[in-house]
């Protein structure tokens, strides 16, 4: 293990909770890591305390095996050989590109700092514009030379805070994947910081969903998406809903017969889905739940009889993103085919293609849950 964050706890002075509470994640060397969220969950803290530029609480840090923070440790952040990619690109104005990814080789004989400028501007696709001051790039040609600088001192790890934050979204997509491109291709350990989950999913092997301090998930991007761990994850990321439904009693020999074993049934407003449960949480038949469906999971069928009222489109070029409502009011999220072109208003046919079944306890029994056992500590103690 490479990278490795142990039960990470950051507080800020008159701030009631913590900003990174018992966190834990690991990176493996090569590997590329994304802490996502919304503002405040403690994204940035997290980020800030690997670099050394925030005391951690508890916890402990280790880089390589060797001990950065935690058990009375800590080592300065300029001896950590950790290097920081800002969303403000920070190149310096008043030196050209060559000295600007130069800048952290100073005790390199100038041969070899040459040599080393020379080859990052080759890395990162700006061969011949050592000699440019930073005002005559792109926003997009800036950010590489940040990249460059970043690596030029070979760093153990490198760090990116909201890298593309600050240009424009087709800019944006296209050097993520040209970022990470260089990042594999020089083999670089990384953890960045976003915002923007499509950044995360296009640049890291694994993604972090951070909420209110805590870590809700660490996992490729992939079971992130099909296979989230808690409910806030699942509402997160990608475009899906919390479809309302109740578990079925399912009947053993008949599972056996047809094969499906171990899989259950939920009813919900747009049909049966019947499938194997993705989390292990046994609950009651008849028990009310919410399962998740993607947009990809329901599908656009004229032939089925199930119908859903299109409430919203959304063209995107290839395909419309079409929010649907069911006779019940319940909202569905659906991409569809983009030469299926259906009025805003109009009812189609909609079928759900589902095998893994993502659900959790529905939000009212949930709350209810939660009263019961708050009623229930009240009352301990008393007489």
């Amino acid at each position: 293990m490479f990278l490795e964050v142990e039960h990470l706890s950051i507080r800020y002075p008159r701030t009631p909770s913590a900003a990174v509470d018992d966190v834990s994640l690991r990176l493996q060397p090569g590997e590329l890591g994304a802490l996502i969220g919304p503002s405040g969950s403690g994204k940035t803290s997290l980020l800030r305390a690997v670099a050394g530029l925030e005391p951690a609480q508890a916890g402990r840090i280790r880089l390589a095996g060797t001990f950065l923070e935690g058990d009375g440790i800590r080592v300065a952040a300029e001896e950590r050989r950790i290097g920081m990619v800002f969303q403000d690109f920070a190149l310096f104005p008043h030196l050209d590109v060559a000295a600007n990814i130069g800048f952290g080789l100073r005790g390199m004989a100038r041969g070899q700092r040459e040599q080393v400028v020379a080859a990052m501007l080759e890395l990162v696709g700006l061969s011949g514009s050592g000699g440019k001051f930073p005002h005559q790039l792109s926003g997009g040609q800036q950010q590489r030379i940040a990249l460059a600088r970043a690596l030029a001192p070979q760093p153990r790890l490198l760090l990116l805070d909201e890298p593309f934050s600050s240009l424009d979204v087709e800019l944006r997509e296209r050097l993520a994947h040209d970022v990470r491109d260089i990042l594999k291709r020089t083999g670089t350990t990384a953890l960045m910081v976003t915002h923007d989950q499509m950044e995360a999913f296009a640049v890291a092997d694994v993604v972090g969903v951070m909420r209110q301090g805590r870590l809700e998930q660490w996992d490729s991007p992939y079971a992130l998406y099909h296979r989230p761990a808690t409910r806030f994850a699942a509402d997160f990321i990608g475009h899906g809903v919390l479809l309302q439904g109740t578990l079925m009693p399912t009947s053993a020999p008949a599972s056996v017969r047809d094969g499906s074993e171990g899989e259950i049934e939920v009813q919900t407003a747009a049909g049966l889905l019947r499938g194997m449960p993705l989390h292990d949480q046994p609950q009651p038949a008849n028990a009310q739940v919410d399962v998740l469906l993607r947009a990809d999971d329901v599908m656009h069928d004229d032939a089925s009889p199930f119908k859903a009222r299109v409430v919203r489109k959304s063209f995107r070029g290839a395909e419309f993103l079409y929010t649907l409502a069911l006779e019940n009011g319940q909202q569905l999220l659906s991409l569809v085919p983009s030469h299926h072109d259906h009025a805003v208003g109009e009812w189609i046919g909609i079928r759900l293609d589902v095998t893994h079944l993502v659900t959790f306890p529905s939000m009212e029994s949930s709350l209810a849950a939660a009263a019961e056992a708050g009623t229930a500590s009240a009352g301990v103690g008393t007489r």
